[in-house]
């Protein structure tokens, strides 16, 4: 049977127990779909699964400003990743909260009016690190979650690129206009329910502050609980590999690899370097040669997840560490 999952096999979503299990029962009471890939693709790794779902939940469902712009910030960020999976995904949720005409808009590749287009632009302008962000296309304060959202969704898509196939429903379905309205009717309860900030954080180890763009909000402690879970993805990697990629994480102006992967480590030399690498700058270019030149005897899936989860924070990071701080420091 085939399944959306590529190089690891998550355990069936019934088996779960524990934190995973628990995760899962706030996933299908706040986003309204039940054991969705995205983050059963995680679940090798309880503890990254349940801050991926945290600060998804603290900014796009749980923060503050309208579902609907931050559902279009998440649409734009996931357009300039290349994940067609997400950008499918988030334009069935715009059916969701009711904005049909928009989500078709935005389905047939035209572009929204005034405000929608400036949240659309703002979206995809996060992925390169140090971006004029600011004037923000949506009031101030509700900058905490829409810098989560796209975060959030910085770091999904990678995963979604890197570990899930481009079909978000069996044959591609989700490509004609009545199955994206009808499954964004079937969640249009739960998307337009406010959902009580802070839901998620018990969820997660400890309770760190976060950054200071985030300071006061529940968005704070969960990228701050994502930053620690993906931390001991570079315990797989010996130092060298480490010290290269820092060196180009550090310098990485947003833009996607050219065409001939100039500058990576070469599959046979360096496999775990060049995973960590693709998953930051360019996951949907990971292919069956890339994993299997890495993978060992005794490599199992969570250490890809962690792999690759690593290198998508990594991303991610830099991005965040560009980002302007209202306190001026960073105090997670």
């Amino acid at each position: 049977m085939s399944t959306p999952f590529r190089y690891t096999r998550p355990l069936p979503p019934r088996a779960a127990t524990g934190l995973v299990a628990e995760v899962y029962e706030q996933i299908s009471r706040d986003f309204g779909i039940d054991r969705p890939p995205t983050f059963v693709v995680l679940s090798s790794v309880p503890e990254i699964l349940a801050a991926a779902w945290a600060l998804t939940r603290e900014s796009l469902i749980a923060g503050a400003g309208s579902r609907t712009g931050k559902e279009v910030a998440a649409l734009g960020v996931s357009q300039v990743n290349k994940c067609p999976f997400c950008v499918d995904a988030h334009t069935m949720l715009l059916h969701a909260t009711g904005d049909h005409a928009l989500a078709e808009l935005l389905a047939r590749g035209e572009r929204p009016q005034q405000e929608h287009a400036r949240i659309l632009d703002w979206g995809r302008a996060t992925r390169v690190p140090g971006a004029e962000l600011e004037p923000y296309p949506f009031p101030s304060e509700q900058a905490p979650a829409y810098l989560g959202t796209a975060l959030a969704f910085h770091f999904i898509n990678r995963i979604v690129s890197a570990l899930l196939t481009e079909q978000l429903l069996p044959g591609n379905v989700q490509r004609f206009r009545a199955v994206r309205s009808l499954a964004g009717r079937a969640v249009a309860g739960t998307v337009r329910r406010r959902a009580v900030p802070g839901a998620a954080l018990p969820l997660l180890e400890g309770h760190s502050p976060g950054p200071a763009w985030a300071a006061g909000t529940a968005v704070g402690p969960a990228y701050a609980a994502l930053r620690s879970a993906t931390a001991p993805g570079a315990g797989l990697l010996d130092a060298e590999d480490r010290a290269l990629v820092e060196k180009t994480l550090g310098t990485w102006d947003g833009s996607h690899p050219p065409a001939v992967l100039t500058g990576f480590p070469r599959r046979r030399e360096r496999p775990a370097a060049r995973l960590v690498l693709l998953a930051a700058l360019a996951p949907y270019r990971i292919t069956d040669e890339d994993v299997a030149a890495w993978r060992q005897p005794g490599d199992t899936d969570d250490h890809l997840v962690r792999l690759v989860a690593h290198g998508a924070f990594a991303a991610v990071d830099r991005i965040a560490s560009a980002l302007p701080l209202p306190s001026g420091r960073d105090v997670s």
